[in-house]
């Protein structure tokens, strides 16, 4: 059966409900038949050279990541990789584990291929995740580690928790990131503000030297982006992930009134913010564009402008297991088409 028609009894169910049925099956294929894992990576995994990158001092397969999110609690990281993904992004992780907002908190809109989701950094907590990645790592792809704030944590007090974070993830993964971007946490998008970006980027510093990123909202005015940014590397930032969701609820018809919206929908906007961060910064650090992505053409566009890598999430959702696959055959058939022998060769050639 093809995925298209397994949408119409997936879309069925609550998306959360969903999102948990898979993560149980990931669990069990891990635990129980890992040779369906070498059966799915033999259909999905797309092993090409053209798309082979070395960057923070790792071999990155192929430039496409699975966003933050999804795996909030690194129990999917073997599923995802054998679906074809370059690297995972775990996480967001929190100190202490919270249940995150009330439900219902995760909307699907599949005529516009989005998804609106207000969960609130709901996860298992630092110590439980890190006794699954322990099992894991080092992996055979890399992997990123997205840690944010309690929301019980304050403002005065965030510092605190992105130590502890660092302090435990710091060996577990190949990069980390900062999210302090996310709509769902009430207070946190304030830390986006030149005094903590500071503080928190001369820390990370002295308390690892796996790089940390920083990762921004597309509903900032550009020049703050822009501004933000710029202190981060400043002081210590070894790239900029742009973007998270975004509040703009113009964007998506009979959209709700709360939470961040991704996917199809937000493509321009989060391409836009990319486009001021990657004129501002290209060649300066690694840039990963998020946002919107769903096929080779626009992953090819963000490459161009500027992208290292690329992530996806909501599209994930609406094109199934295949998604990976198709991205990396169609960039690996532009990259030759243009006369790249390697994708490096096209980071960014749109800037020049």
């Amino acid at each position: 059966m093809q995925y298209n028609d397994l949408k119409k009894y997936i879309y069925k169910l609550d998306p959360e409900t969903a999102h948990n049925i898979v993560e149980f099956g990931a669990h069990i294929i891990g635990s129980y038949a890992p040779f369906l894992l070498s059966y799915l990576r033999s259909r999905y995994s797309v092993n090409d050279t053209v798309l082979s990158q070395n960057i923070f001092g790792v071999n990155f397969p192929n430039p496409v990541g699975m966003a933050a999110g999804f795996d909030k609690n690194a129990t999917m990281i073997p599923l995802l990789e054998a679906l074809g993904f370059g690297y995972i992004e775990y996480g967001t992780v929190t100190p202490r584990p919270q249940e995150g907002n009330a439900k219902p908190r995760l909307f699907r809109y599949p005529e516009h291929e989005s998804i609106q989701n207000a969960m609130g950094f709901n996860n298992d907590g630092m110590t439980k995740v890190k006794e699954r990645v322990e099992k894991l790592y080092p992996y055979k792809i890399p992997l990123g580690a997205n840690i944010g704030k309690n929301k019980t944590t304050t403002e005065a007090d965030a510092i605190k928790d992105y130590e502890q974070l660092i302090n435990t993830f710091k060996d577990l993964c190949d990069y980390i990131v900062i999210n302090i971007s996310s709509p769902n946490t009430p207070g946190l998008r304030d830390l986006q503000n030149e005094s903590f970006i500071k503080e928190l980027f001369t820390l990370s510093t002295s308390l690892t030297n796996k790089p940390v990123l920083l990762k921004i909202a597309p509903d900032l005015e550009s020049k703050s982006a822009v501004d933000i940014c710029s202190i981060a590397l400043e002081y210590g930032a070894k790239g900029i992930i742009a973007t998270n969701t975004t509040i703009n609820y113009s964007l998506l018809p009979n959209a709700k009134g709360f939470g961040g919206i991704s996917g199809k929908v937000l493509k321009e906007k989060s391409f836009q913010m990319f486009e001021e961060i990657a004129k501002a910064f290209y060649g300066q650090t690694t840039l990963i564009s998020v946002g919107g992505i769903e096929n080779g053409e626009e992953a090819y566009r963000r490459i161009r402008a500027g992208a290292n890598l690329v992530q996806v999430y909501s599209a994930f959702i609406f094109k199934g297991p295949a998604l990976a696959k198709d991205i990396n055959t169609k960039l690996a058939e532009l990259l030759r088409k243009d006369g790249f022998n390697n994708i490096s060769e096209a980071v960014g050639v749109d800037r020049k």
